[in-house]
């Protein structure tokens, strides 16, 4: 406790001595308008009592006590209510101001992953609350990386993931994706380090280490992101570039040059891009996830780097959620479809332009097949509906391929039920008329009836929409896709595992990595050792630059007993944070008794460089097999 008040107090002296600016809400034009607010189970806000519209953020970002300390205030719109409701998540929390006046507040106490309520007095006439507070060392959304931990190893590194309910972790918020606000937000960080926000940034290191942001389109706590370090930007076109530590740039550069070209694909076929400039900042390799999509900002993951593009679909999936997520958003997080189903058939749609039909059919057959393991993981239960019910539930557990891939496939059902053009011309309607608001499902429905369903009543027949949302499992009307990639990679399997042709015969030297993960994944359970060593020393697999056929291969390795690759997969698990990577491996290491210990050395060392998101499914993992794991942090 002394620690907070000593920072908060440095935090005070700060502004009040002017080294911290405030950026006035005053200066900003806030329209307010009639908004119907979906029931949201995963908040303790209230937005129809009382809602915010509007931050004014400053914060002092220290390090050395891994804790950020300053003052959100809200603009708000009061209906009438005696007490306006924010979302909080081991904050402390000093001094609360309603219109500059200190009243009493209550934080109630805590629920699991929900964190507490925050409950505040207001009147009638209330225009701002100001909430003074600093972030625990252990908030959930921040990551503090040591200088180790980076790629320059000189400077420290610390970045947020707000989704899905952790912006209360570092920001007292109404964390809703059904709640939008504009924000504008100072940052003091150490001299000689960048700060960046998903906000208009700065692309030069300021001279005093205080930043200034704005983001004038209304968007949702969760996309709310902050990232600081030895940062540097170069640009690809006059409204996109790419960030990174200057160790990595030249790189990026090289991997990223054609997101221009991707931002007017994009735009050909659902609308002009809205968000002013659209930037790329590469993450460190403990980041959790493949990409987040922060508006104007998207955090990549490194594990995309390959040298030859050819992971770069992931950029087309950040950039698809310009318009389906970030403009058009998943009303609560039983929603979450609309955010990914769309942003999944989207990326499809570019990366045929990108790379072609057969290309981007390749790319949903993976989405199929991994959508079937999903679907025999869930034993096709209540989560395998694309309507989901999360209540008492932390809406990560619901990250998974039923919203990427069933979502997707329903949108595509639909595309080849009605013909293109007239699905393009709905797309657009779509975004267009529910820009910068939330969607929840029944809503989209209502809408798909009046536009589409209307006009084509026997293609919905055939569809079945409500089978393919409120039902479990894959309905049998799922699209077939056939691609000749993969039945070259299947031959290709089967010739090897039985023995027909010799391994240098094999004629795969150019293929896609998709066509390398689907031979891998087609391999007989059975196959010996020796075949599996006769692949790796000719290929050198264990040794891919391409993290999607490491990641394959190091599973298939674990399943086979090839013992050969534990050493690279203890490092790739101690040096990659990518849950999506990092949870199928403990995963299929736990399901053999004689790998558990290994898994818990390996885990015992990774851990603490992992960011919550993976350390919290980690952990439920490893609490499955009742195996003991560190304290939370």
């Amino acid at each position: 406790m002394k620690k907070y008040l000593h920072l908060f107090a440095k935090v005070i002296f700060l502004f009040c001595n002017g080294i911290i600016a405030c950026t006035s809400s005053s200066q900003t034009e806030i329209q307010y308008s009639t908004i119907m607010y979906t029931p949201d189970k995963h908040s303790f806000a209230k937005p129809e009592e009382a809602v915010v519209k509007h931050l004014d953020l400053e914060l002092l970002v220290n390090f050395e006590d891994k804790t950020l300390c300053g003052t959100a205030t809200w603009t708000i719109e009061n209906h009438q209510s005696e007490y306006i409701w924010f979302d909080t998540k081991d904050l402390f929390i000093q001094e609360v101001k309603v219109d500059d006046k200190i009243v009493n507040f209550q934080l109630h106490e805590p629920l699991p992953f929900l964190g507490s309520a925050l409950q505040i007095p207001i009147q009638p006439y209330s225009k701002t609350v100001q909430i003074s507070y600093c972030t625990s060392p252990q908030a959930e959304a921040l990551q503090w990386l040591t200088p180790a931990q980076t790629y320059g190893k000189r400077y420290p590194f610390l970045f947020t993931q707000s989704q899905a309910i952790l912006a209360r972790s570092w920001i007292p918020c109404q964390d809703s994706p059904g709640i939008r606000v504009t924000y504008e937000a100072v940052v003091r960080v150490p001299c000689g380090l960048l700060a960046l926000m998903s906000a208009e940034n700065p692309q030069t290191v300021s001279d005093d280490g205080v930043y200034h942001f704005r983001m004038m389109q209304p968007i949702p706590s969760y996309l709310f992101a902050l990232a600081v370090g030895n940062i540097t930007f170069k640009p690809i076109s006059s409204r996109c570039g790419v960030y990174a530590e200057p160790e990595m740039i030249e790189k990026c550069f090289e991997e990223f040059s054609e997101t221009e070209k991707m931002i007017k694909i994009a735009e050909t076929l659902y609308g002009t891009y809205r968000w002013g400039r659209y930037d790329i900042l590469l993450m460190p390799p403990s980041f959790p996830f493949g990409g987040m999509e922060n508006p104007r900002l998207t955090f990549a993951t490194p594990t995309i780097l390959t040298g030859d593009r050819s992971l770069v679909a992931l950029i087309a999936h950040e950039l698809a959620h310009s318009w389906s997520g970030n403009l058009v958003t998943n009303a609560t997080w039983n929603d979450f479809w609309i955010n990914e189903g769309f942003t999944v058939y989207f990326e499809m749609r570019i990366m045929e332009k990108v790379a072609g039909k057969d290309y981007a059919d390749m790319l949903a057959l993976i989405g199929y097949y991994t959508l079937l393991q999903e679907l025999e993981e869930l034993n096709y239960n209540e989560d395998t509906k694309l309507k989901l019910n999360l209540e008492g539930r932390n809406p990560d557990d619901a990250v998974n391929a039923i919203a990427y891939d069933k979502g997707y496939f329903f949108l595509r059902t639909i595309e080849e039920a009605i013909g293109r053009e007239a699905w393009d011309n709905f797309m657009q309607d779509y975004f267009n008329h529910y820009a910068f608001q939330a969607v929840d499902t029944e809503t989209f429905l209502s809408y798909l009836e009046k536009k589409i369903w209307s006009r084509f009543p026997e293609a919905k027949k055939r569809v079945q929409p409500e089978k393919w949302v409120y039902e479990i499992g894959l309905p049998e009307n799922c699209p077939k896709i056939y691609s000749q990639y993969y039945r070259e990679a299947e031959e290709a399997a089967r010739a090897f595992a039985e023995g027909e042709i010799p391994i240098h015969q094999l004629q795969i030297g150019k293929w896609y990595y998709q066509q390398w993960v689907h031979f891998l994944n087609q391999l007989p359970s059975d196959i010996s050792l020796e075949r599996f060593a006769e692949l790796d020393a000719h290929f050198r697999l264990s040794e891919s630059p391409n993290t999607e056929i490491l990641f394959c291969w190091f599973l298939k390795s674990i399943q086979a007993g090839y013992k050969n690759v534990y050493a690279r997969l203890q490092n790739f698990l101690t040096t990659v944070g990518r849950r999506k990577f990092v949870l199928p491996l403990y995963a299929e290491m736990l399901k053999k008794k004689e790998l558990q210990n290994l898994a818990s050395e390996i885990y015992h060392k990774a851990r603490p460089y992992y960011h919550y998101v993976t350390m919290y499914s980690v952990d439920k993992l490893f609490e499955q097999y009742h195996i003991k794991v560190a304290s939370k942090y």
